[in-house]
């Protein structure tokens, strides 16, 4: 399966600019079954003015997935019923949509001013792979993320700032190794009103070894294929999971 990240230099609150970059940087890699967008892709990360109209950019993943093809994944700050959410959207090109609010909200950043927590782990299934889908902060919480079973990789768009990219490097590392999966850690570049972004996109391996990693710091495109079998086999000869500890969680 063929994976891209698309690093996006994200211009503050402009929809119309952010969807032009996203689709230039699909036509530097074309041919992908999946491709991944950063957290707030389509805004930046908002906070004071959270619930904005995301029918366009939404819209043109959904357009853009049928004509592609490919599955289209990443994050928008949405307004549904009277809450704000921090929703990651994962669209089909038939169409279907799968969505996850995110769990930990950034209170450091005052995201749990303005948005609701999301209360359901979600995992989707494309192109015979299981993905489970977080959102930034969401990865330094093993508990939330720890494998049931249920996936066999994690998605992570995210808004990880220049300031903490060595946490960023150490996390998407631990939580493959942790739950023997794939990590596929998508994060954007440039600037916004608070914070500089130096991307660094990422896809892991199930032992921690980086398959591909942005090196640029520049918007770029990030691709590599993920092996399931290989995954599988590797789970059956190093039984790790099987000694995990057993828990129930509760939120």
């Amino acid at each position: 399966m063929r994976i891209t990240l698309l690093q996006t230099d994200i211009k503050w609150s402009s929809p119309a600019e952010n969807i032009a970059e996203a689709e230039a940087l699909m036509a530097e890699a074309e041919g992908s079954d999946l491709y991944v967008l950063p957290e707030m892709w389509s805004t930046g990360f908002v906070t004071d003015a959270p619930g904005e109209d995301q029918q366009e950019a939404l819209q043109w993943m959904w357009i853009t997935a049928k004509r592609k093809n490919a599955a289209i994944c990443g994050s928008l700050a949405v307004m549904l019923d009277g809450r704000s959410l921090n929703r990651q959207f994962f669209v089909k090109p038939d169409g279907d949509i799968t969505t996850y609010d995110k769990h930990h909200l950034f209170k450091y950043g005052g995201e749990d001013r303005y948005y609701q927590t999301g209360r359901k782990r979600t995992v989707v299934e494309w192109c015979g792979i299981r993905f489970l889908l977080v959102t930034c902060y969401d990865l330094r919480f093993p508990v939330w993320m720890r494998y049931q079973e249920d996936y066999d990789a994690i998605i992570c768009v995210a808004n990880w700032p220049e300031s903490r990219q060595n946490v960023w490097h150490t996390l998407l590392r631990a939580r493959a190794i942790e739950n023997q999966c794939y990590v596929i850690g998508c994060n954007r570049v440039g600037d916004d009103p608070n914070t500089h972004y130096i991307g660094h996109s990422s896809i892991i391996d199930s032992r921690g070894n980086a398959i591909i990693e942005d090196e640029t710091e520049q918007a770029t495109t990030v691709s590599a294929d993920i092996d399931i079998e290989r995954l599988r086999e590797f789970r059956e000869k190093f039984r790790v999971l099987a000694d995990r500890d057993r828990f129930v969680f509760s939120n």
